[in-house]
């Protein structure tokens, strides 16, 4: 059975770039807006890693992540962050709330992405 990925990216293209070629990887992909639909999106289903942006509307990365670890039964879930930022805060941050790598959207490539996720959670 195919892996599945959560994609929470308010841009788009970029959103539609990681789904396109996640699942010509062989990973079954979903996508949200925000970290609030993100959240619905993942208590009703089972997803085996999140790609996670940092700023969004409603609901940001953080707060998604501060959520998350509330759930017992999405708390373990693991997270790849996407972000224009590479503060080293930031980092911090993500970490702390469970983050287990992170990418800045203008220096990564498709290829990076997937070899970060088949680090994490194989093919």
């Amino acid at each position: 059975m195919a892996k599945k990925i959560l994609i929470v990216e308010d841009e788009k293209i970029l959103a539609g770039l990681l789904e396109k070629r996640l699942s010509q990887n062989g990973y079954n992909v979903f996508t949200t807006k925000d970290g609030a639909e993100g959240l619905e999106v993942m208590r009703k289903n089972s997803f085996d890693l999140i790609l996670l942006d940092i700023i969004m509307p409603r609901m940001g990365g953080f707060e998604f992540m501060e959520e998350k670890l509330k759930d017992e039964r999405i708390k373990d879930i693991p997270i790849i962050i996407i972000s224009n930022s590479g503060q080293p805060v930031e980092i911090d941050r993500a970490r702390k709330l469970g983050a287990k790598d992170w990418l800045i959207k203008t220096e990564f490539s498709l290829q990076e992405v997937l070899e970060k996720v088949i680090k994490q959670i194989g093919k």
